[in-house]
């Protein structure tokens, strides 16, 4: 599976480049459906506008869902000394985009440059700098403008309801390790390329495949719609948990049991599983304390189905996160093991 993990990291590099937080998706859903279409599936839009991409097969069906938005902000007022207070678009933390680099994309007059900071951030000045909490009414963006009043940046064409993108910083490492914001689940994006492109290749599905690129999953409602007709059965590949009360590495496949949604269906626990054993992968069982995931919120949304959850072992979720490309060619191996001959 090297070839497919090679492949799936470099279309995950691709897509982290394009920026993408929930609700401003639509340059990453066509690079994503373009890249479907060009492995000779057929992709198509759907009205939340996510993507459905379909693949050969026979019998009950299967629907892998990764999602594309992440993590970013919004604009929610323009201060009177020309910085932006922004409310998040997800979980973003304060403390993990405080002096990140980050684009203002506006609705009609183009995209600015600026940088969260925090509110008086010189430590040499602001002596409560190391005890003040940060959260979205501590921390700003500080735009790369001449600039100094609400007024002349609206001039700009900056307004309330903007979109903040936050620089992902991607870098793979020659020793294997894949350091960005958003892998989560941009990686996932890649590895189910890198799964298509296997299939194409090497065909042999024994099931009926489905996969759905969702674009809310960030704010709980990206796989609450779009089920194709025939489909028995839901899988999330989305980013697998590191962290002091899980057991995976950013090495490992992590198959999900229990979340902060429940448990997964013990029948795709063990199916998966068992693919993994099959294939030689190095995969981890983990109960996540804080998660959820696109395949809860289609049975949350009506949907009769078995569900369950993989990913790569992902670490600092949230934050500037890592993951190896052991993880990626471990995750490709229970796709394979679960769903080809």
């Amino acid at each position: 599976m090297k070839t497919y993990t090679e492949f799936a990291v470099e279309e995950s590099v691709k897509l982290l480049s394009i920026d993408s937080p929930t609700g401003y998706t639509e340059e990453a859903a066509s690079f994503v459906k373009e890249a479907f279409q060009k492995l000779g599936f057929p992709a198509k839009r759907t009205g939340k506008g996510g993507v459905l991409v379909e693949l050969p097969g026979e019998g009950e069906g299967v629907l892998l869902e990764a999602h594309l938005d992440t993590l970013g902000g919004i604009v929610s007022e323009i201060k009177g000394n020309g910085r932006l207070k922004i409310s998040p678009l997800g979980g973003l933390n304060a403390n993990n985009v405080e002096t990140e680099t980050c684009r203002v994309v506006t609705k009609f007059d183009g995209v600015f440059e600026g940088t969260c900071q925090l509110v008086d951030p010189s430590i040499h000045v602001n002596l409560e700098y190391s005890a003040t909490p940060r959260n979205f009414d501590t921390v700003e963006i500080v735009l790369d403008e001449l600039v100094s009043s609400a007024e002349e940046v609206k001039k700009l064409g900056i307004s309330v309801g903007d979109i903040v993108c936050f620089e992902p910083r991607t870098v793979v490492t020659k020793n294997g390790f894949i350091k960005s914001r958003f892998l989560d689940d941009k990686l996932s994006v890649g590895i189910l390329l890198g799964f298509a492109k296997y299939v194409r290749e090497k065909g042999g599905l024994k099931r009926k495949v489905y996969f759905h690129i969702t674009t809310y999953e960030e704010v709980g409602h990206g796989g609450s719609a779009s089920v194709p007709e025939g489909v028995v059965e839901a899988i999330s590949v989305d980013m697998g948990c590191v962290g002091s009360k899980v057991t995976c590495t950013e090495r490992q496949v992590s198959i999900c049991a229990k979340d902060s949604g429940g448990p997964y269906s013990y029948e795709v626990v063990k199916g998966l599983i068992a693919a993994a054993k099959r294939e030689g992968a190095d995969y981890a069982v983990d109960v996540y304390p804080g998660y959820g995931s696109d395949v809860e919120a289609t049975l949350r949304a009506g949907h009769d189905l078995k569900h369950g959850l993989i990913g790569a072992g992902v670490y600092a979720s949230h934050g500037y996160e890592r993951s190896h490309k052991d993880g990626v060619e471990n995750t490709l191996k229970v796709l394979k093991g679960y769903l080809c001959e």
